[in-house]
């Protein structure tokens, strides 16, 4: 291998030990992009100009990602703004008696809206609604922190069975059906999901609990910018005016969060959001049976592979602009771009920071580099990763519970840019690869790669992924949550790779 192949490895040895040890990486990608483009192409130009192009690919590669969290985002501002978000979920409230039964509710419905919406752009729901009424049940945020992450942007980011997304990109190199994967990875998610949440609950929750007094004197971070926030909405809705008596939306019962005050009564809910709050949900649900029924059955065409995110993201802008008509008489127009706008910003807010350290890991892949790296058309590209892996896929022992672990381990390093998906079209085809030789179910081993990236750069591990978000809204310190994560999720990761390498 040549120098630049040895510095981009030591680059990545050296975010791996900064991830280790809790610290940002933005700077230590940047360096080292800068480093491996000077090593490879000899001169300072090529390496300033491989930290600018490999911002511009990761951007590029990401934006699908961005623009449907930006999508789904807007439209629950848009549901938010009429009242609906809060009445979609009110009745899930009651299902909070006591700190344990809140913690196993909080991941349920965390992992079904992620499922259905991704995580990122639910977290503001869930921890505007669903968050106070746990804590006011005893939960402690640390475990409300704990359960988001590993049910949202573990388990369901994981599989991203709906959207199918993460399985397409697995599909492209490992030459099997997205759906195939898909199946698997779900499988193993829900495993590593399961255990993860219960030595979780073993190790952090269950002896933190908050006794009532406790409970009633934490303010949460959320409260202070949704008061406002629902307030300045709430009068935009109802056409300027200020916020009629009944015609407010739940958002208004954030209020009462962490008060030590008497709890406000909630108001009426205008006829305008009672009919959000119930097609917005039906309307997606019937949307994921149609998804169902192509894939299962044959009594609805089915939909090519990785265009759930498509049907989704199209459904929501839709909705978005129907909601908005329907919520605001005067300023509809102008509401809909407003929404649109701070679904935009709130996606590269949360995620933004990814695109350096994704831009230094298409660095060491070859479908990217050349780009990257400024080589003319038609040249071959370096692939610095694979071809370290390459040299060390000789050793790897052709057994297939050694090929489910490599994978695993590989898609967790896959994993370190924050985002965990940009890499799976190489671990799709070390899949093949190692499948072949090792007698493994190849859809299986890509799944594992699939899980150990999305557990790891999709927000549970390393801390400046979405992670951040949930630490933020929970009010938590985002170093300590990815560090009482690290057990939990790796256990989870290494059950689920050994009961898939024998099952699946």
């Amino acid at each position: 291998m040549s120098t630049a192949h040895w510095i981009y490895l030591l680059g990545l040895a050296a975010l791996i030990a900064t991830v280790v040890a809790k610290r940002n990486v933005i700077a230590l990608a940047v360096v080292a992009t800068f480093a491996t483009g000077v090593a490879y192409g000899g001169g300072v130009v090529t390496g300033l100009g491989a930290i600018f192009n490999g911002a511009i690919v990761a951007t590029r590669e990401l934006l699908p990602i961005f623009i449907i969290i930006a999508l789904v985002t807007a439209m629950l501002g848009a549901m938010r703004a009429v009242g609906a978000d809060a009445l979609m979920i009110r009745p899930l409230r009651g299902l909070f008696r006591n700190g344990h039964v809140a913690y196993a509710v909080l991941a349920v419905v965390t992992y079904l809206l992620s499922m259905s919406f991704w995580p990122t752009p639910v977290l503001p729901l869930i921890a505007a609604i669903l968050l106070p009424a746990a804590v006011k049940a005893g939960l402690a945020p640390f475990g409300a922190a704990l359960a988001i992450a590993i049910t949202g942007q573990g388990m369901a980011l994981s599989s991203d069975y709906i959207m199918g997304v993460a399985p397409g990109l697995s599909a492209e190199g490992a030459n099997v059906p997205a759906s195939l994967i898909a199946d698997r990875a779900l499988v193993i998610s829900l495993i590593a999901g399961v255990v993860a949440l219960a030595v979780a609950y073993l190790r952090d929750v269950r002896t933190k609990m908050l006794d009532p007094m406790a409970a009633a004197a934490i303010r949460l971070p959320v409260t202070e910018t949704a008061t406002a926030q629902a307030g300045t909405r709430l009068e935009r809705a109802e056409g300027g005016g200020g916020a009629k008596p009944g015609g407010g939306g739940g958002t208004a019962t954030l209020t009462a969060t962490g008060g030590a005050g008497p709890e406000p009564a909630e108001p009426v809910p205008s006829a305008r959001a009672r009919i959000v709050a119930v097609a917005v949900p039906a309307v997606f649900a019937l949307l994921l049976v149609f998804m169902l029924l192509g894939r299962f059955t044959s009594l609805v065409p089915n939909i090519d592979d990785g265009a759930g995110a498509p049907l989704v993201g199209g459904t929501a802008a839709l909705a978005l602009v129907v909601i908005a008509l329907v919520a605001n008489r005067r300023g509809r127009l102008e509401d809909i771009g407003g929404h649109f706008t701070e679904g935009i910003a709130f996606a590269f807010r949360t995620m933004g920071m990814v695109i350096p350290v994704a831009g230094f890991v298409y660095v060491g892949l070859s479908d990217y580099s050349g780009e990257i790296l400024g080589l003319p058309d038609g040249a071959k590209a370096p692939g610095f990763l694979l071809d370290a892996i390459a040299n060390v896929r000789p050793h790897i022992p052709e057994v297939p519970v050694f090929a489910s672990f490599a994978m695993l381990l590989i898609g967790m390093v896959i994993g370190l840019d924050g985002n965990g998906w940009p890499g799976l079209p190489f671990t799709g085809s070390l899949a093949g690869s190692l499948g072949d030789g090792s007698g493994a179910d190849v859809a299986t081993l890509a799944a594992i790669a699939q899980n150990g990236a999305s557990w790891t750069g999709g927000g549970t591990l390393v801390i400046w992924s979405s992670l951040i978000v949930v630490a933020g809204l929970t009010g938590v310190s985002v170093i300590d949550l990815a560090r009482r994560l690290f057990i939990p999720v790796v256990t989870g990761l290494v059950v689920a790779t050994a009961i898939a390498t024998v099952l699946l």
